[in-house]
């Protein structure tokens, strides 16, 4: 007779079919905490569609099954295309649906109740995002095209997602891409030498992108030298006349992670672009879209960090170790405090960040958008390999959703910018309006006033800003100033215990590794908010 080995038990369940946000007390929290409280309702229904177990399914399908370039037929003509997973397209049609490919300008949350959506998101699927936050943050650089706004504006704000290789034009809905970079020069983008020439239609760009985002997408804003200086253009898939525009795609880049998301290299041999601004104002004009793409960073972070804490928290309530639940063992519960700690922490701070852009918070978006960029893309690999570690060889394995979020983790921080970028544009920013970042500080200050280390911040930051070495002392000052306004949020939408422990723990102090810190009191609080017990 055979012996029945294979009984499974005190294994977690599957994480799935509930609501992401009605799990998410600090989320509804940091929305009330702005003032749009009045979102949550519908944010509801979005979390509930959203934590299905086949939406959460598409995300492991999309990412199972990367995108593949096509570059000829089989006749040896041109196709310059991309093949995505169907899974990818249910994921973009959701999210189009939804609107996260463009925020309701104008609208009092817009921002706000966007980020928030793409915060539930991210935690599903990271990699689908790439198009829509570079679809939603265009219009901020076509502002100055109002006759190319006008003309495209219907089409990128249409909840339809249309992925047919068709002319712009003839298309339900449109995605816009982005390419700046180049091989020789990366971030210094002004190195760049894709040239573009006037021609009767527009201009013509002949030169090359390492980095084309998006490929599929139906336009791209792209820097190019034209004869007055690196100038903004909006370069179209196809013709006014129908035909496919000469993007001659060479590979898709294997990435560590973004799997679901096709990222280029890409050669223009005199391609049509449309001028943006005007030209030799490159920069300037699309820098209000990098703005947006920051603060989309700094959101999908915060939301795959909160994606690996439910996890953790989910497995350690299920799992039985040494006679009691995971949770139940006070080594445990500090390490899983101190990760609902700062996540808390991150959703107050992005989505205040959101609704500074709904407020035009000029000194808020202006000096807070990379600091909260660095620090909130920083911390993400870190905190979601310390979930990881929760659920210990469960946690590493393909199988789990771990793997994957950690993977994506790093990318938001070096996209858009990374780390030294992000601290000496705030070093820029409080430099060239020393008045605006001396008012900002005081303002936090004000609103996190009462809570340890503040004042402490405050000297620190503008000492730092300050110092004959700032450039050095960039990185340290952007870290603080981040920090600093993340308690000034949890003190405006989380309970006093939770504000206390943040500041206890971050700003009147380094912080140690998780679970080092006695969070007293706020350790039952932050466990109840994180995830309700099941």
């Amino acid at each position: 007779m055979s012996a029945e080995t294979h009984a499974v038990f005190n294994q977690s369940p599957p994480f799935a079919d509930l609501n992401l946000v009605a799990a998410d007390a600090p989320l509804r929290g940091a929305l009330a905490g702005a003032g749009a409280a009045d979102e949550v309702p519908a944010l509801l229904a979005f979390g509930a569609a959203w934590g299905t177990a086949e939406r959460l399914d598409l995300g492991r399908l999309a990412n199972e099954n990367p995108p593949r370039l096509r570059t000829h037929d089989a006749r040896g003509r041109r196709l310059d295309t991309v093949e995505f997973h169907p899974a990818y397209h249910a994921l973009m049609a959701a999210s189009v649906a939804d609107g996260l490919h463009a925020a309701e300008r104008g609208a009092p949350h817009g921002h706000l109740a966007r980020a928030a959506r793409l915060y539930v998101a991210a935690g599903v699927e990271c990699g689908h995002i790439c198009p829509l936050t570079m679809t939603n943050a265009a219009a901020a650089a076509l502002a100055a095209a109002p006759e190319l706004l006008d003309a495209w504006r219907p089409r990128l704000t249409a909840r339809r997602y249309d992925p047919r290789f068709r002319p712009w034009f003839e298309k339900a809905g449109v995605t816009l891409g982005m390419g700046m970079t180049e091989k020789q020069g990366g971030t210094d983008v002004r190195a760049n030498t894709t040239r573009a020439e006037p021609a009767d239609d527009g201009y013509a760009l002949t030169g090359h992108k390492w980095f084309l985002s998006a490929p599929m997408s139906d336009g791209f804003l792209v820097l190019a030298q034209a004869p007055g200086g690196l100038t903004c253009f909006l370069v179209p898939r196809h013709r006014p006349d129908g035909s496919v525009n000469a993007l001659r795609l060479q590979r898709l880049k294997d990435k560590l992670g973004n799997r679901s998301n096709a990222s280029s290299e890409v050669e223009f041999a005199g391609a049509l672009g449309w001028r943006v601004g005007p030209e030799g104002r490159g920069v300037p004009t699309i820098i209000g879209m990098v703005q947006l793409t920051r603060l989309d960073c700094a959101v999908a972070s915060a939301g795959l960090a909160r994606m690996a804490l439910a996890l953790a928290l989910h497995h350690a309530r299920h799992r039985q170790a040494f006679g009691r639940a995971l949770s139940a063992q006070p080594a445990m519960r500090a390490v899983l405090a101190d990760l609902a700690l700062a996540v808390e922490a991150q959703a107050a701070l992005t989505m205040r960040l959101a609704a500074s852009f709904d407020r035009a918070e000029e000194a808020r978006t202006r000096l807070l958008t990379p600091a909260v960029k660095f620090a909130v893309c920083k911390a993400a690999p870190g905190l979601i390999y310390e979930a990881m570690e929760c659920l210990g060889g469960n946690g590493y394995v393909e199988e789990s959703p771990l793997p994957r979020l950690y993977r994506e983790a790093p990318v938001n921080a070096i996209w858009e910018g990374s780390g030294n970028v992000m601290a000496l544009d705030v070093l820029r920013a409080a430099t060239r309006a020393p008045e605006a970042a001396e008012a900002l500080l005081a303002e936090l200050a004000a609103e996190a006033d009462g809570l340890p280390g503040v004042r402490e911040a405050v000297a620190d930051i503008a000492a730092a800003l300050r110092s004959p070495d700032a450039a050095a002392r960039a990185r340290f000052a952007t870290g603080r100033l981040a920090s600093l306004a993340a308690a000034a949020a949890l003190a405006g939408c989380a309970p006093a215990a939770v504000a206390e422990a943040f500041a206890a723990t971050r700003l009147a102090r380094e912080p140690g590794p998780f679970g080092a810190s006695d969070l007293g009191p706020a350790t039952d609080l932050l466990l109840a908010r994180a995830l309700p017990e099941t």
